[in-house]
């Protein structure tokens, strides 16, 4: 296939290094690779696959039809797939032995009228609402539903394999809410034991809580965004963590323009001086955001530059000086700086848009071809 103009690159040796590194960080608790949203925007199937390599033994999707993309692709270590709206194949995920996160006594109710059509027993993880206020069976409902599920278990209709929560503040070390949410995570197993379920995996941290919170690593955490080697946690460095993607694209030409010259839709950039424009064809099509216009940092001729004027749905122009810059140089969006010096990183962009890193890696569309390499650690 001929080469494309722009790439996403990603590094699936950093993503097993990444996970190496979580594991050993969260001393040596089991890790779930949680591989939503087309493994954040790296590709779920290969994210899974370097995951699994660096030590993960759980994988997490938020839908069904991510876990089964799974078991197609041959991967055969435990999924939890957690969103579940009416209508999703629930029998389907039963067959493939892919854990159903249970929010509510309708969810519940699904599944078992489904595993007794089947007559095979679900796999289903009881998500309690310790805080967060989204999904998960809020607290007047826990005890009825933690019955419900005893009972279908005892009629061999599902397996409580897991007990779990999630966060709201975790990215907020020391806010309030963190100690509360645990208090009633606790809360919530007691009334699991008592009903004399045996799960095998309690979960509750996230990638904020496995970096920062000992206390929250139960049986398993979940390693979302720190996975990809992107922290979750505003100004908390970790070295240890490289992203995964670089994303960059060859420049389709370059011209000269007088000073004064409006540059893009609205001319809201104008040249100052006499200068070279650089064209990069990437827009907001392929995932690059038009509030990046005037903002978007990038390194292109091993230097930093800023995105000049508006984002279009297809390119976006940077003013390149005097600058010896030609078509068919790359420049770079993001990437790694260990790898790179003077790269921009994910981070950076989200702190430009006032975003969060997650945003920018899922956000790059389909338009742009993903590379794989594995190079580890440089």
């Amino acid at each position: 296939m001929a080469a494309h103009f722009a790439r996403a690159r990603v590094d699936l040796g950093a993503l097993s290094d990444n996970a190496r590194f979580l594991k050993e960080r969260a001393g040596g608790t089991p890790l779930m690779g949680v591989v939503k949203a087309d493994g954040y925007g790296h590709g779920m199937v290969p994210a899974a696959h370097a995951l699994l390599a660096g030590g993960a033994t759980w994988l997490g999707t938020a839908l069904i039809k991510e876990g089964l993309e799974l078991r197609r692709a041959g991967i055969s270590a435990p999924v939890l797939s957690w969103i579940i709206p009416p209508g999703e194949p629930v029998g389907e995920a039963i067959e493939a032995e892919i854990d159903l996160g249970v929010s509510d006594m309708a969810v519940l109710d699904t599944i078992v009228a489904q595993a007794r059509r089947l007559g095979r027993a679900a796999r289903v993880q009881l998500k309690a609402d310790t805080g967060l206020n989204r999904g998960g069976i809020s607290p007047d409902d826990w005890e009825h539903v933690v019955a419900a599920a005893a009972r279908a278990e005892a009629d061999g209709l599902v397996k409580v394999s897991g007990i779990w929560s999630h966060f709201a503040c975790a990215d907020e070390p020391g806010h309030p809410s963190i100690a509360m949410q645990l208090s009633a995570f606790h809360t919530a197993l007691a009334a699991v034991d008592k009903a004399g379920l045996e799960p095998e995996v309690r979960h509750i941290a996230n990638s904020a809580a496995l970096l920062t919170l000992p206390e929250a690593r139960f049986d398993l955490v979940r390693a979302g965004i720190a996975s990809y080697g992107l922290c979750p946690i505003p100004d908390y460095d970790v070295p240890e963590l490289r992203p995964a993607m670089t994303l960059e694209s060859r420049i389709a030409l370059t011209k000269r323009a007088p000073a004064g010259s409006g540059v893009s839709y609205g001319h809201h950039y104008v040249t100052d001086r006499e200068t070279s424009l650089a064209l990069v064809p990437l827009g907001y099509a392929d995932g690059v955001p038009r509030a990046a216009t005037n903002r978007g940092p990038l390194l292109l001729g091993g230097r930093p530059r800023t995105v000049a004027g508006t984002v279009c749905m297809d390119q976006f122009v940077v003013d390149v000086g005097d600058d010896d810059v030609s078509a068919g140089e790359y420049a770079v969006l993001f990437g790694d700086p260990s790898r790179q010096p003077g790269v921009p990183t994910a981070l950076d962009w989200a702190r430009v848009l006032d975003t969060i890193p997650y945003e920018i890696v899922t956000r790059i569309s389909t338009r742009v071809p993903r590379e794989y390499t594995s190079l580890g650690r440089p």
